[in-house]
C-alpha cells in the first residue's frame, strides 16, 4: 500500500481486557470518526462478553484473539505487525476505557502530515465528565482543563512525555524505532518507547485542537499498585537507552535501595523490605533492561 497524501490510511489499535464496560462508547466515537479508520481489537483473553459483543455489533472491526493476557506492551506489538504488513500509513493507540471527538483523528492526522519531526501526536486527555484532563496527563504536561490547552500559543506543543491512551504514530516511526519492549509487562513500555523514539531524533507533541476523554478518574491507587509503580519507574531507568551501564544501576537498583534505607530510617519497615524487593527484582533484570536500552524491540522492515 503506497502513502496517498491526499488520503492517508490509518489504523487504531486497541488492546481489550474485559472490555464490557466501555466497548459501545469506545467503538461507536470511531464510528462518528471524520476520518475512515481501519479498527483492530487485540483482546488478552477477555473472561467477559468481549469477543461475542465485537463479532455480533461492530462486524467492522478485525478482532485478534490472543488467549491470554499478554500485557499492554506484546499485544500492541501484535497489532503493529498487522498493521505494517497491511501498508497503513498511521496506527492511533487508543485505551479501552478512551473515546475520541469526531474530528480527533482528522485534526491529527493532518498534524501529522504537516510535522514530520513528530513520531508521535496525542490529542487533548481530558477525563470522562470532559470538565478536566486526565489526571496523568495533566501531571506530564500542566494543563488543567480544555481552556488552557486553547491558551497553547502553537497548534502543535512539544513534551517531554504523554502516556500512551491516545497516540498517533506514524508506520515509519515504528519501522525505525520497532515496537515496546516486551521487558515490561504493564505499564513503563510507554515512556521507555519514547525515550528510544527521543534518542533517534524525534518528537512528542500535543495537538491543541484534538481531543479524546480517558474514562479513569475513579480509580484508587492500592499499596501493592504503587510499589509496582515504583518497580516500573526504576525499571524504565534501567533500560534508558541515554545511559550506560554504570547509569541504569545506579538510577535503578541502587536508587532502590537508597529508598529502602530511607524508609527504614523513618521506621517503615514494610516500605523498607518492599523497595529492597523491588531492588533484587531489578538485578534479576538487569540483562534484559541492557538489550532493551540497546537494541529496543525492532519490528519487521
Amino acid at each position: 500500500m503506497l502513502h496517498d497524501t491526499l488520503n492517508p490510511t490509518l489504523c487504531v489499535l486497541i488492546v481489550s481486557y474485559n472490555f464490557e464496560p466501555w466497548i459501545d462508547r469506545c467503538l461507536h466515537s470511531l464510528r462518528a470518526s471524520t476520518l475512515r479508520v481501519t479498527t483492530v481489537v487485540v483482546d488478552n483473553g477477555s473472561d467477559d462478553h468481549t469477543c461475542e459483543i465485537i463479532r455480533s455489533r461492530f462486524p467492522e472491526v478485525v478482532l485478534i484473539n490472543s488467549g491470554e493476557n499478554l500485557g499492554f506492551g506484546k499485544a500492541n506489538n501484535i497489532g503493529f505487525r498487522y498493521a505494517l504488513e497491511k501498508g497503513f500509513d498511521y496506527l492511533f493507540l487508543m485505551n479501552q476505557d478512551a473515546r475520541i471527538e469526531p474530528d480527533t483523528l482528522t485534526q491529527l492526522v493532518a498534524a501529522a502530515e504537516r510535522e514530520k519531526a513528530y513520531g508521535i501526536l496525542s490529542p487533548l486527555h481530558l477525563n470522562s465528565r470532559g470538565d478536566a484532563t486526565d489526571f496523568g496527563f495533566a501531571e506530564y504536561t500542566g494543563i488543567r482543563d480544555r481552556r488552557d490547552a486553547e491558551r497553547l500559543p502553537s497548534a502543535v506543543t512539544e513534551y517531554k512525555f504523554i502516556n500512551a491512551a491516545l497516540w498517533l504514530v506514524p508506520a515509519r516511526i515504528i519501522r525505525e524505532v520497532g515496537g515496546f519492549a516486551p521487558l515490561f509487562a504493564h505499564y513503563g513500555e510507554d515512556r521507555n518507547f519514547v525515550l528510544r523514539m527521543q534518542k533517534k531524533g524525534y518528537r512528542l507533541g500535543l495537538v491543541k485542537n484534538a481531543v479524546g476523554y480517558h474514562e479513569r478518574e475513579n480509580r484508587v491507587l492500592s499499596r501493592t499498585q504503587f510499589f509496582y509503580s515504583e518497580y516500573v519507574y526504576f525499571l524504565t531507568e534501567a533500560s534508558n537507552p541515554y545511559y550506560n551501564f554504570i547509569n541504569a544501576f545506579a538510577y535503578s537498583v541502587l536508587a532502590a535501595l537508597k529508598k529502602a534505607g530511607k524508609a527504614l530510617i523513618a521506621g517503615k519497615g514494610r516500605d523498607a523490605a518492599a523497595y529492597n524487593s523491588i531492588a533484587l527484582r531489578l538485578v534479576s533484570k538487569l540483562r534484559a533492561a541492557s538489550y532493551t536500552r540497546r537494541e529496543g524491540y525492532p519490528m519487521q522492515k
